[in-house]
Parts: C-alpha cells; structure tokens; sequence
C-alpha cells in the first residue's frame, strides 16, 4: 500500500476508539487514517473470515466488503465466532454485518449475497485494496488467486484442517508468488476431506484468521515484514510455527513470466469437480424411509457403516451390521458377503457412495447407498439419532 498521508481525518470519538493505535509510533495518526482509508474484501464468513472480520473491522478498516452465500447454522457456532444463536438461519453476511456495525459504527460495510464466480470474480474485487481468502474448497482459491493476479491486489491466504492451519500472502506484484506457484494443480476430487467429514478444532481458525487479518492490516499501513515469499505453518497439537520459503515459478501459468491463463476459467471443471448428481443410478440407490420399511421386514438388508470409528459415539442407525471405514474398504473387501443384499451409509451419503462403486467395481451387486446418510435419516426417520 502507498505510505502517502491519506487525506481522511479521523474524529474525535475514532480517536479515543483507537487510541492505543495512535500512541505506537509504527502505527500513530497516518496509520490509523490509511486503515481508514483501505478497503478490504473478504470471500467468506465462515471460520477464517469470522475472527478476519471482527479483527479488521475493530481496527477500523475504513470499507470492508463481505461475499458468502450460506446461511448460520447450529454447527458453524462451534469456531465462526462473527455469528451467535440468535442468527441461526440468517444470511451470513446478514448475521455478521450486523455484529461488526455494533462492534464498529464507524466503518462502511458492503456485502454481496453471491457465489464468486468467473463471471462476478474481478468486478468484485476491483474496488478494493486487499483480497483476503477465508474459503474452505479448492475451485474458490485458483480463482480467487488468478483473479487477484489479474487485477494486481495483494491475495491473504489461510487455510485450516483439523489441527493444522497455513497462511501466506500471495502478491507477485511484490516478487512474491502466486497459490498455483504453491499448487500448480488441485488434488483429485475427493482426496482431501473437507472439514465437515475431518472435523477442525474451534480455536485453529482464530489462529490462522488473526494472523490473516494482521497480514491486511500491515498491508493496508505499510508497516512491518509481510508474509509475502513465506508459507506460515501451524500445528496446534504440538503448538509449534514452521515457515517455509516460497519463489515465484517463472513457468506459472499465471504470474510467470509468459503467462497463458490471461482470463478467468472454470474452476470446478478445472478441479475435476462434476454438478453435485449421483453417479449412481436409483438401482443402487435408497432413501431413509425406503430404508427404514425394509429394515422392519424378516428379509432385512445388511447394514455397512463406512465412517470412522469415532463417528459411531456421536450418532448410528440402529440395526447397523458392520463398521468399515471407507479408507480401509479396499483391504477389507474379504469381510464382505457379496451374496447378502447391502445397504451402504456414512454421514451425508457422499463416502458412502464411493463406496458403492468400489463394492461394485469388486462385483457386488445387491448393494445399495443411502441417500443422505444419517443427516437425512435424523430427518426423515429418527429425529433421536444427533445431525453433526
């Protein structure tokens, strides 16, 4: 960011606001007015964008703008903090406009009910300083990098997962490289569990979303050594920093020295990632309810659970056979009778019906998966049996 002396003034009341801002000389009055006058655009309001927008809007980031498209949901309250019980169902960015104006009345705040996409990508973040990434799927980080390369903003990257967590500040504008310098191609669809089958511990986010939100504000002040060329890791079991040196490829595609991805693209087809229909068709396929009839009957399926074990302590379908982890399915295809009629389940119905196809790639035939999992049976059947 420029180090010129904005032209904004800050009140008398912003000057008590941010008084213990002002007395740090690194900071003082002309860095207070550049945050001030930055603007800052947030994708996502989840977990990494919940402590990001707290923090930024505290600090009194003069504009922020806020993209997500979700709604708060009882599960989001255990780690996305911007959110609280009352605003469950609400729009997120709804639920945390409203927090951060009661936090900070004296910022600007502009938010965008959308999906990113290709075609909404770059007119999104024109207006703004610097691009912060708080999203959790592969296909929304290329094109938030690319289109932040493209339009030469400063791109604050975080992720988490579990225990871990990484941040960065990906600016090739600053000599820095880009995510596809980092990843130059995404993992195979279905690789790396999101946190919903993974799981993350509530705090990591606060660790890695304030430390994102620290890269903006030295951003937008110009103060202090960036993360720009340095992969920050954090293991929180072990409770120790790594840092990784990162280069610039001058063979990316993207912020290389001859670029070839010059406009936006399709990301989920660049991801391998196919429109969200079962490639399974109804033979291998039953509902809850279906399911629930057949189970009441003497010529009951067999019932595969194919979570991880520690699943089953929070919620099982009763009747349930056999437990197999879908990871250890390949090894364990000996435990199975290929003759009995099988039902298939995990928590949504997404592992389990690639195990479907795995039992049916080994030959089983009178297997079948249940659509939705225990989340839809809670719903449609058992309302006893704990949605997480």
């Amino acid at each position: 960011m420029s180090n010129s002396m904005p032209d904004v003034a800050l009140s008398n009341e912003e000057i008590r606001r941010y008084s213990r801002h002002l007395i740090m000389p690194e900071v003082g009055m002309a860095g207070q007015r550049r945050l001030k006058q930055g603007s800052v655009l947030l994708i996502g309001t989840g977990g990494l964008g919940s402590p990001l927008a707290l923090y930024l809007a505290a600090a009194g980031v003069g504009h922020l703008g806020l993209v997500d498209f979700d709604v708060v949901d009882e599960s989001n309250l255990q780690r996305q903090i911007v959110h609280g019980s009352a605003t469950v169902g609400m729009p997120k960015i709804e639920s945390a406009r409203r927090r951060l104006l009661d936090l900070n009345p004296f910022i600007e705040i502009t938010t965008y009910e959308a999906q990113i996409t290709s075609a909404n990508a770059l007119d999104l973040m024109r207006p703004y300083d610097v691009i912060v990434d708080g999203t959790d799927n592969f296909p929304t980080r290329y094109l938030t990098n690319d289109a932040a390369v493209m339009l030469g903003k400063p791109n604050v990257y975080g992720s988490i997962f579990r225990f871990e967590g990484q941040a960065t500040v990906f600016s090739p504008r600053d000599g820095g490289p880009c995510y596809r310098c980092l990843y130059p191609e995404p993992p195979p669809p279905g690789l790396v569990p999101s946190c919903a089958e993974g799981g993350v511990l509530g705090v990591l986010p606060g660790v890695i979303g304030t430390i994102q939100a620290t890269e903006a504000i030295k951003l937008l002040t110009g103060i202090g050594e960036t993360l720009v060329g340095r992969l920050m890791l954090y293991d929180a079991l072990a409770m120790r920093f790594r840092e990784l040196k990162l280069r610039r490829n001058p063979q990316c595609p993207v912020c290389g020295d001859h670029p070839t991805v010059t406009e936006l693209i399709d990301y989920e087809q660049f991801c391998g990632i196919l429109p969200e229909v079962s490639t399974l068709n109804n033979q291998y396929e039953i509902t809850p309810a279906e399911l629930a009839a057949w189970l009441a009957r003497d010529d009951r399926p067999f019932l595969l659970d194919v979570r991880n074990p520690h699943e089953v302590a929070i919620a099982a379908i009763p009747g349930t056979d056999k437990l197999i982890p879908v990871d250890q399915l390949p090894e364990r295809l000996h435990e199975l009778d290929s003759s009995l009629e099988m039902v298939v389940y995990c928590r949504s119905g997404a592992r389990s019906g690639r195990a479907v196809e795995l039992l049916k790639s080994a030959g089983f035939r009178k297997v079948k998966n249940l659509v939705g999992g225990v989340l839809r049976w809670s719903d449609d059947v058992d309302p006893s049996v704990a949605k997480y």
